[in-house]
């Protein structure tokens, strides 16, 4: 097993299956960031049983380890290659030749990754660790509603932000017919149809991520108009 996991192909199945790991949880983030659209009391109760629940807390160093591993394998992995050939390397299609996504898959999850430490220290490290305003009517529940809103309601962030998601989807769109394909259950009939899997999956996140800034900015200029 020790060799398997050190030797290339382990290298990329362990690069698939913690993508497959974080693209699942992209579903659960975005089902809790659209509540937001249900207005402040219930995105405000969901931010807090989301903080609170143990299950949920507990998940929180197994997401951070896959992210980690994700990130340390695949940037091992985009290292070897380059020192291997000149060209980077990219996954073929079933065309027979590479999509941009594919030749960029390191350059845009860096991308996404800078963006996700921004909005880290934005949201989850103020709501963690510091002292955001407590809700109306609530001595313990967290005003995560207002705290997100004010970000929104910044051009910069959101432009920031549905750049990053603009990426993301291109990340995804390749990433997951990718790691379909190392765990085994992609053929050359499946191919296509996985890469229209990811296409729709990938649009349904960065759209339905994006929508909510551009959504609350746009309500921010209207309302101080």
């Amino acid at each position: 097993m020790r060799a398997f996991l050190g030797a290339s192909v382990g290298k990329k199945l362990i690069v698939g299956l913690s993508g497959l790991f974080l693209i699942l949880f992209l579903v659960v983030h975005l089902a809790v960031n659209l509540t937001m659209f249900a207005g402040r009391d219930t995105y405000n109760a969901v931010a807090h049983w989301m903080g609170t629940n143990p299950a949920i807390l507990a998940m929180r160093p197994v997401l951070a380890a896959g992210l980690v591993v994700h990130i340390l394998v695949s940037s091992y992995l985009a290292w070897s290659n380059w020192r291997s050939r000149p060209e980077r390397y990219a996954m073929v299609d079933a065309a027979g030749g590479s999509t941009w996504a594919s030749r960029h898959m390191f350059v845009l999850g860096g991308l996404v990754i800078l963006f996700l430490g921004l909005h880290l220290s934005s949201f989850a490290i103020p709501m963690t660790f510091g002292s955001p305003p407590l809700a109306e009517n609530s001595p313990v529940m967290k005003d995560a509603y207002a705290l997100v809103t004010a970000r929104f309601g910044l051009w910069w962030y959101v432009s920031l932000y549905t750049a990053a998601m603009v990426f993301l989807g291109l990340h995804v769109a390749h990433g997951l017919q990718s790691a379909i394909q190392t765990v085994g259950l992609s053929n050359r009939r499946w191919r296509r149809r996985w890469a229209r899997v990811g296409n729709v999956y990938a649009a349904v996140v960065a759209v339905g991520f994006a929508s909510l800034p551009l959504y609350f900015f746009i309500q921010s200029q209207v309302g101080s108009a």
